[in-house]
């Protein structure tokens, strides 16, 4: 039973990931399979709510041959943007400054002028919210979680969190020989603004002598007295991984930037970690900031199977009657979750978890 549905709209929103452009060729081909018409939104909702800026409208009809040969390509080929928040839209008042606006009507009232039935949004805590509230208002909407931080509730994993971790962790293997070489504290930054699944994964993977990650304050001085170990021992290099969203024990986040209509933009806890690093053990520290390197590239294997499945698990979804649900896994399967019970919630990485304790085993310092 299709439940009258013969067109829907896809949209890709927040950060890419490796992987979205798979997600909308499972969803385009599963689709036309049940003879329904799939359509494509520029760059998250800007392609509604500004469609005289694109060449084809904003809204670009998705065929078998305009997704054909997309499953490997990173990025997506609808565009995304983490500014365009149509509940929160930043537009200049009567002075000039920016104010948050809320668009809303205006997204909806332009699905009933397209005549689509439904929305597949695919996108990590702050698309599927947006999501969530035109499911309250009345959408028929299916949501896909990505996100390459790993940090979205009630799914085991996130597709495009695979790549970023294997890129990570090939970055570590080559920061081992430079290291070593100049007698160096190397400290890598990597994404993961409130959870630190990235650095964790990548850091153990990839032999770091110390990983800091928001879940656990860090203490410098005691990072600082794992590196000075290192070199009692002969071991006259250090390799530091940070998550972006790392803090010290009663300190904050390391902010760059606040703007109307955007998250709060994180970052720079790298170089703070390696002047202090090399003030406290007198070791020369570098930094290396992964940032959006770890959102490019050809996803993996294990994203480019998730990614598909949670595609055609979407349309399965909206066949079948479904609604205001976002597709998870749950090994061996797929299934499906309100996706009020995910907005809002952060997945955490579980300062108990066996991955930790495995890194405490190891020797591995998170700076507590």
């Amino acid at each position: 039973m299709t439940h009258s549905i013969q067109r829907i709209a896809i949209n890709t929103g927040g950060g890419d990931a490796p992987g979205l452009n798979a997600v909308i060729r499972a969803v385009v081909l599963a689709a036309s399979n049940r003879g329904w018409e799939c359509f494509g939104i520029r760059d998250s909702y800007e392609g509604l709510l500004h469609p005289e800026r694109y060449p084809d409208g904003g809204l670009v009809r998705l065929t078998r041959e305009s997704v054909r040969g997309i499953t490997h390509l990173g990025g997506t080929i609808l565009g995304t943007t983490n500014r365009g928040n149509p509940l929160r839209y930043p537009m200049p008042d009567e002075t000039g400054r920016l104010v948050e606006v809320d668009r809303s009507d205006e997204v909806l009232a332009a699905f009933k002028r397209h005549r689509l039935d439904a929305l597949i949004a695919i996108g990590g805590d702050g698309s599927l919210a947006i999501a969530n509230e035109f499911y309250r208002r009345g959408l028929r909407v299916i949501g896909v979680p990505k996100t390459i931080d790993n940090d979205l509730d009630l799914t085991v994993v996130t597709f495009g969190f695979d790549t970023a971790v294997s890129f990570a962790t090939e970055c570590i293997d080559r920061l081992h020989t430079t290291a070593q070489a100049h007698h160096r504290i190397m400290v890598v930054e990597v994404m993961g603004r409130y959870a630190g699944w990235i650095a964790l994964n990548a850091g153990v993977s990839g032999t770091a002598d110390a990983i800091l990650i928001p879940e656990i304050p860090y203490d410098i001085h005691k990072v600082a007295e794992k590196v000075n170990q290192r070199i009692a021992e002969g071991r006259d290099f250090a390799i530091v991984v940070v998550a972006e969203g790392a803090r010290p024990v009663g300190g904050s986040y390391t902010v760059l930037e606040r703007e109307v209509g955007r998250a709060e933009r994180l970052g720079g806890v790298g170089q703070k970690v390696a002047h202090e690093l090399q003030e406290l053990t007198g070791k020369e520290a570098r930094v290396v900031v992964l940032g959006h390197l770890l959102r490019g590239g050809s996803p993996t294997t294990f994203d480019r199977l998730i990614a598909l499945r949670f595609g055609a698990a979407a349309v399965r979804a909206l066949a079948e009657g479904e609604s205001g649900k976002m597709i998870c896994l749950d090994p061996p399967t797929v299934r499906y979750v309100p996706l009020e019970k995910i907005v809002g919630h952060i997945k955490a990485v579980p300062v108990d978890c066996d991955t930790i304790l495995t890194a405490r085993d190891l020797g591995i310092s998170f700076g507590d």
